[in-house]
C-alpha cells in the first residue's frame, strides 16, 4: 500500500473510533506527512471517503504535482473564505475534528463561525502520534540530513580562530550544509562563545571568539522535510578544570542514558539515569530540565524525554538525548545525539566527534 493511503486509512480508522466523521488538517508537517504537499497555504479535510487538500493559486500547481491520494481543490480566496470552503465540501459531515495546536483562535474563530450545525472538536496529536514512529524512509531522510551536518560541521571547525564573530561562523556552517544538499536548515542555528554558551537557545551576535572562550554548536540539516539536530561543545584553547568538569558531566550523562535506549524501555529511565549523573555532581542547580525530543518532519515531537511523560519507546523511534549544563556568567556545555531506537538497543545518527579542545 502507498505509504500516504496508508497513513490515511490509520487515521480514518482512529477518528472513526473517535465518533468523528472528518478531520480538518491544518500543520503544514501533519499535512505533509498524510498526503506529501510541502508546500504553505494548504488545508486537509480528511473523512472516511474523501482526501481533500485545499490550496490557493500560488500552490495548486506544486499541490497537484506533489500530493498523493488527495484531491486538490482550488480556493478562490477574493470569492470564498475558507470556512465558506470547508462548510461546502464538508457537505453532511457533522462531527469535525480539527488539529487545535496549528491555528490561532482568531483564524479559528473565522472559520467556525461558517461550519453552523456541525460539532467541532480541537483534538491535539492525533496525527502526531501516528509520526513517533517513522518508516525506513523516514529514517533514511533523517540519517542522509544528519550526514550532511557532520560535514559540514568538519568543514567549518577549520575557521574557528582567535576573532571570528558568532554570526560569521553561524552563516558559514549554513552555507555549508546548504551547498551538501540541506534544504534550508533544520532551526536557526545556535552559535554561542564564552559565556553566552549558558543561553540555551540563544542567537548568534557579533561577539568575538578569544582563547579560552566555550563554544556551544546546536544546528541541523534538512532532506526532504526531515530534520537532524545535533550539539556539539569545544572550548578554544586549553580548557579550565571547571570547564573540563562540566564536559566530563554532561558526556557522562549522555552516556548513562543511551545504555539505556531500546525498544520497550520507558522514557523515564533514560532520563533518571542522565538525571542522577547530573543531579550528583557539583553541577546539579545548573542542570538543564529535559533530556530529549522526538525529531523528524517537525523539530521538536513526540516522544518527549523529559519528567511526566508515560511512553515506552519503540523500535523505529527517531529521538535526541541531549544533558547540558547551565551556569550563568560562565557558559554552557550541551552534547546532543540523534538516534533511531530498534529492537535491541539503538542506532546512531550523528557521528561528529565529540572532541572538547580546539
Amino acid at each position: 500500500m502507498n505509504q500516504y493511503l496508508q497513513r490515511q486509512t490509520i487515521l480514518r480508522s482512529q477518528l472513526s473510533a473517535s465518533g468523528y466523521d472528518a478531520m480538518v488538517v491544518f500543520g503544514y508537517e501533519n499535512i505533509r506527512y498524510l498526503c506529501g504537499f510541502s508546500g504553505h497555504a494548504a488545508t486537509l479535510l480528511i473523512s472516511a471517503e474523501q482526501c481533500l487538500l485545499i490550496t490557493d493559486y500560488r500552490y495548486v500547481e506544486r499541490a497537484q504535482a506533489e500530493a498523493e491520494h488527495a484531491e486538490v481543490i482550488l480556493r478562490q480566496r477574493d470569492h470564498e473564505s475558507l470556512g465558506q470552503c470547508l462548510s461546502r465540501l464538508s457537505g453532511e459531515l457533522k462531527a469535525l475534528a480539527f488539529d487545535a495546536a496549528h491555528i490561532d483562535v482568531g483564524q479559528w474563530q473565522e472559520i467556525s463561525g461558517e461550519l453552523s450545525g456541525r460539532t467541532v472538536t480541537p483534538t491535539r496529536g492525533l496525527v502526531e502520534q501516528l509520526r513517533q514512529v517513522k518508516t525506513a524512509e523516514e529514517i533514511d531522510c533523517i540519517r542522509q540530513a544528519a550526514q550532511i551536518a557532520d560535514k559540514a560541521l568538519a568543514d567549518t571547525l577549520p575557521l574557528v580562530k582567535a576573532g571570528v564573530s558568532e554570526r560569521d561562523l553561524a552563516l558559514e556552517l549554513d552555507y555549508r550544509m546548504q551547498k551538501l544538499g540541506s534544504e534550508g536548515v533544520s532551526f536557526d542555528t545556535i552559535l554561542l562563545f564564552g559565556a553566552r554558551s549558558a543561553l540555551p537557545h540563544g542567537s548568534p551576535s557579533t561577539q568575538k571568539l578569544k582563547h579560552g572562550d566555550l563554544i556551544l554548536i546546536d544546528f541541523g540539516a534538512v532532506v526532504d522535510g526531515y530534520r537532524s539536530d545535533m550539539t556539539r561543545t569545544y572550548v578554544y584553547g586549553t580548557p579550565c578544570n571547571r570547564q573540563r568538569a562540566m564536559f566530563d558531566t554532561v558526556q557522562t550523562a549522555q552516556q548513562a542514558a543511551l545504555a539505556h535506549a531500546s525498544s520497550g524501555v520507558d522514557c523515564q529511565v533514560l532520563n533518571t539515569a542522565a538525571h542522577a549523573v547530573l543531579q550528583n555532581s557539583e553541577f546539579a542547580r545548573y542542570a538543564g530540565e529535559g533530556l530529549g525530543h522526538g525529531l523528524g518532519l517537525f523539530l521538536h515531537e513526540q516522544p518527549f524525554i523529559k519528567p511526566g511523560v508515560d511512553y515506552r519507546l519503540e523500535a523505529g523511534n527517531v529521538i535526541t538525548i541531549e544533558p547540558g549544563i547551565y551556569i550563568p556568567q560562565f557558559g554552557g556545555v550541551r552534547l546532543e545525539e540523534d538516534i533511531v531506537i530498534t529492537a535491541s538497543g539503538y542506532e546512531l545518527l550523528t557521528h561528529a566527534p565529540q572532541d572538547f579542545e580546539l
